[in-house]
């Protein structure tokens, strides 16, 4: 037997904690675990580990490929988070930096890191277990059937907590960070498995979204990258600059100037190809030229609003995201707002 991996259920971004009673067969809460969605598949044989987008994790988690056949008890396919965690005993709390330093090229580099920071997998659905496929099967059924096949398994593999109480996944939601958490997913339980559909719900403690490092413009000092452009894919599949990132560092200012020369266009000559930026009734004269990246790298960003096909401010930094794929970077991830008439609000 061999399963095949489908792309990972997904979830859309709620404001608040959803009440059970919207939904008609309830609701079921869960922290929201910080790391990298994972997907692993052990057919008896062999262990696989599929990610969110295109790229594989299963080299990047050796700790992890050994681990997951000694201690399953029969051969299933999981869905969760991959998760590191650091700090001393009775301080421990996710480490998001230790995680994504796992994505390296050097299979020694990962080796070691495997030993010094080993990897925990979180799992919160099950979609297959030995020949039966349970993707059809509402959550609640998956659950049961989760709950079975984990009871007695050790670490570095568990089970996702729950709770159908909304109170108790506020109470989460304002505790678990402290732990390096980032929120509660709530997820309707008569909902059979919808790879790549946005069926969940996600309460976060900001909003963010990932977004594709298009260029950057050079500082006004004349040295570094002083703010660097991101871009979101649109339904048909064209690639619309949404904002920049600015409020750099002076030192990572001439860092970012490294880490993405290997990303810039270059013509026939060798020379960085530049673009035009999008000009504002702010701009004026201003210099908008920028050079071009080669969309390729994904970045994960904080912003507080989106205005037409853009954010309304400059966005910050919040971390890299080497195990996303640029495609993957879609404006469906972000929070919507419902149209409502200003005549409404001003009577």
């Amino acid at each position: 037997m061999r399963y095949e991996i489908p792309a990972p259920m997904l979830a859309k971004a709620s404001d608040t904690v959803p009440e059970p009673g919207r939904f008609p067969g309830g609701l079921l809460y869960e922290p929201k675990w910080d790391g990298f969605r994972g997907l692993v598949a052990w057919d008896g044989t062999d262990v696989e580990i599929g990610s969110r987008g295109a790229k594989p994790l299963t080299r990047y988690f050796p700790e992890l490929v050994e681990a997951i056949p000694r201690i399953l008890p029969e051969p299933c396919l999981l869905d969760g988070e991959i998760v590191v965690a650091t700090g001393p005993a009775g301080a421990q709390r996710l480490d998001w930096e230790a995680l994504s330093q796992r994505i390296h090229p050097a299979a020694s580099r990962v080796r070691t890191l495997s030993q010094e920071t080993p990897a925990m997998f979180i799992a919160f659905d099950v979609l297959a277990i030995g020949d039966e496929s349970l993707q059809d099967l509402p959550f609640a059924e998956r659950r049961r059937r989760l709950e079975g096949l984990l009871a007695v398994v050790p670490h570095p593999l568990h089970l996702s907590r729950t709770s159908t109480d909304p109170q108790t996944a506020r109470r989460w939601l304002a505790e678990f960070e402290g732990a390096g958490l980032d929120g509660v997913v709530a997820k309707p339980l008569d909902q059979p498995y919808a790879p790549g559909k946005r069926t969940l719900l996600k309460v976060k403690h900001h909003r963010t979204a990932d977004v594709v490092a298009l260029g950057y413009r050079v500082h006004k000092s004349g040295s570094g990258v002083g703010s660097l452009l991101v871009g979101l894919y649109d339904e048909e599949g064209t690639l619309r600059q949404v904002g920049g990132v600015a409020a750099w560092s002076d030192a990572m200012r001439q860092r970012l100037v490294e880490e993405l020369a290997p990303l810039v266009e270059r013509d026939s000559s060798g020379a960085a190809v530049t673009g035009e930026g999008e000009r504002s009734r702010f701009s004026g004269s201003k210099d908008t030229s920028f050079v071009r990246l080669r969309p390729e790298r994904v970045l994960e960003v904080r912003y507080d609003q989106l205005e037409g096909w853009r954010f309304r401010h400059t966005v910050q930094f919040e971390r890299w995201r080497d195990d996303r794929e640029p495609r993957s970077c879609t404006y469906a991830q972000l929070d919507t707002v419902d149209g409502y008439d200003l005549a409404d609000v001003i009577d």
